[in-house]
């Protein structure tokens, strides 16, 4: 069980760094110039490269998070509301990671509206919700 979950912790910490590093190449997508085609081009292969490893990153994550749930039980059974919470958050993470996507469509398309403060307070969505999932795995308020 330690080796699934040492694995566990890695891949979500790999996911997790692309999760960080997306929303940094959308602030600087939208501060591109019109006129900077070039700059514009090789950030947004940037932003798709990072987007197809962070999705390749996250299957492992949740597949051994998984594993330890439903094959080794960690979490489950009474007083493991924890457990619940953490899965709520898991799919915050996970609709976080579709809106990536989303937005990402939107650059490549060339409908992107938004400006780069939006972008910067997007940005911060992640942290928000790793420091909430940590805290629930490492405390178990619940």
């Amino acid at each position: 069980m330690l080796w699934v979950k040492a694995f566990h912790i890695v891949f979500v910490a790999s996911w997790f760094a692309g999760l960080f590093y997306l929303p940094r190449i959308f602030v600087n997508l939208a501060m591109v110039p019109p006129e900077s085609v070039a700059e514009r081009e090789r950030l947004l292969l940037m932003a798709r490269k990072l987007m197809r490893f962070t999705t390749l990153l996250a299957v492992p994550a949740l597949g051994l998070g998984l594993w330890l749930w439903l094959g080794y039980g960690i979490g489950r059974g009474a007083g493991h509301a924890w457990m619940h919470a953490k899965l709520a958050g898991v799919l915050l993470i996970l609709g976080y990671h579709h809106a990536c996507g989303l937005l990402l469509r939107r650059f490549l398309a060339g409908t992107q509206r938004r400006s780069h403060v939006w972008y910067r307070w997007f940005n911060e969505v992640p942290v928000l919700l790793l420091v909430a999932v940590v805290v629930l795995v490492v405390v178990k308020p619940f």
